[in-house]
């Protein structure tokens, strides 16, 4: 008497996925509107230098408005 193994292990098909994030979008979107924001309103290039940086490091500034917000009672 034999006795035949049927295989039930089914060979997995592995799919990539590829999950791409929009933060690097709006973070560029963000940086030109932050430099049209300040540098145009900039009257000498020191202040120019300045809208740069702060066009770099809008993000800090928006969550440093949001947690002043939120500390008010």
């Amino acid at each position: 008497m034999s006795i035949e193994t049927i295989p039930t292990e089914q060979k997995e098909k592995k799919m990539k996925v590829n999950v791409q994030s929009s933060s690097d979008t709006v973070y560029g979107m963000g940086l030109i509107g932050a430099w049209v924001f300040y540098i145009g309103r900039a009257k000498n290039i020191q202040e120019g230098l300045v809208g740069f940086f702060k066009g770099l490091f809008w993000p800090a500034f928006l969550v440093y408005a949001l947690f002043v917000y939120l500390n008010k009672e």
